[in-house]
């Protein structure tokens, strides 16, 4: 496997050592409705608002940072998000409860923005051909992470308090800009800029010429919807069905297990399959997981549930990060990673109330209608995969690697 990851550059490890870091440290998402609810004494539903008021500063973040990555540098904007989301961060257990409806979004903006802005500046220091092992191995250093971080928050939060996550939180990130800073040079992130100085076409013109990438972006949004189901209508229908929290967490565990075992073989073993095939069918195995509950509330179906959407997850989201860099032209890599990364955290915001209100209205329709749109949203993108391609060939400088045509 290590001959499969000869061409992702020391900079993107070294970079990926730093995202590992501040994962295990980011616990505020995971932790902030319990403490908004519990030390700072805020009923549910106020504390339900300022969450989901954040929910949407982590989406804007997401899909305007690679707008001003383009227009500042990459790596300038990802080193000034994570400076200001980690003073934020740390400065929130200080803070009058007031504060934290404006606080705690501007830190999930920053936060998004980060996102937005690393995955940008990978895909500038990436050659096309090599992105797509090089976001494997920033999703799985990631996914450990986050996979380590939330036992030792709660070991943290209980043995200690709640306000020392935020700090730890706040630290870690700014510790991830102090490194960013060190590995990545300047001189390899300079921003995105049309050859020869001049402006390329706007963002809307650059889409409407690559048509597979706009019908992947609506498939990535629908499906988002759909796979963010595992976080919130899941664990209430399993309690329904007479699961308790610990066999939920023991599920979503698998998750990570699967994505840390699989997900840099997957990527090596599949690296010069065609990307919308490889897509499409990540995205029909999140719809058959969802699929799969129609057979019962058990255990065993939860587990083949969960195996169908991590095979699916790790099919469909790297190879769709590495497509939609490959696909930008070279003035915008950021604009096209950030509506990628904004569509492909909508969920977030989108999927409680959507999920909930279906779910309380009609539980029995839940799980066939995220399996129908899930199937659909693949099945979009494998037609895509049969297309020709309408744009020309892109340039070597442009492309980072030879010559060679692009599916559009």
């Amino acid at each position: 496997m290590r001959q499969g990851f000869k061409e992702v550059p020391r900079a993107v490890w070294l970079l990926s050592a730093g995202v590992f870091v501040n994962a295990v440290v980011s616990l505020t998402f995971v932790f902030v409705f319990l403490y908004l609810s519990g030390p700072r004494g805020l009923g549910a539903g106020t504390a339900g608002l300022i969450t989901g008021i954040g929910g949407l500063g982590t989406v804007a973040g997401n899909f305007t940072g690679g707008w001003f990555g383009d227009r500042f540098g990459h790596r300038r904007v990802l080193l000034a998000a994570a400076a200001v989301a980690g003073l934020i961060l740390m400065s929130l257990p200080l803070l009058p409860t007031v504060l934290l409806y404006a606080a705690l979004p501007a830190a999930e903006y920053a936060t998004g923005v980060i996102r937005a802005a690393n995955s940008a500046l990978v895909a500038v220091i990436v050659p096309e051909g090599a992105r797509r092992q090089a976001f494997a191995v920033v999703r799985c250093v990631s996914n450990g992470g986050f996979t380590l971080g939330p036992p030792l928050g709660a070991l943290v939060a209980t043995g200690l308090s709640y306000d020392w996550l935020f700090v730890a939180d706040g630290i870690g990130t700014l510790f991830f800009a102090l490194w960013t800073a060190r590995v990545v040079p300047a001189r390899g992130a300079r921003r995105s800029a049309a050859p020869g100085g001049r402006r390329g076409r706007g963002v809307w013109r650059e889409l409407r010429a690559r048509p597979a990438v706009l019908v992947l972006l609506g498939a990535v949004l629908v499906v988002d919807l759909v796979y963010r189901q595992q976080y919130f209508t899941f664990p209430v229908f399993l309690a329904d069905h007479g699961l308790d929290v610990g066999a939920f967490g023991l599920i979503i565990a698998l998750n990570g297990a699967i994505i840390l075992l699989l997900e840099l073989p997957a990527a090596v073993a599949l690296r010069d399959r065609p990307p919308l095939r490889i897509i499409g069918t990540g995205l029909l195995l999140v719809g058959a997981g969802y699929a799969a509950l129609q057979a019962g509330a058990g255990v065993a179906t939860a587990v083949v549930m969960m195996v169908l959407l991590s095979l699916g997850e790790i099919l469909y989201k790297t190879t769709a990060t590495a497509y939609v860099a490959d696909q930008a032209p070279e003035h915008a890599i950021g604009r096209f990673q950030s509506l990628y990364a904004g569509v492909s955290v909508s969920g977030v915001v989108l999927g409680p109330p959507l999920g909930g209100a279906l779910y309380a209205a009609a539980p029995g329709l839940l799980w066939p209608l995220c399996a129908l749109l899930a199937g659909l949203a693949g099945a979009a993108v494998l037609y895509m995969s049969t297309r020709p391609a309408r744009h020309a060939v892109r340039p070597a400088h442009e492309t980072g690697s030879r010559p060679r045509a692009v599916a559009g």
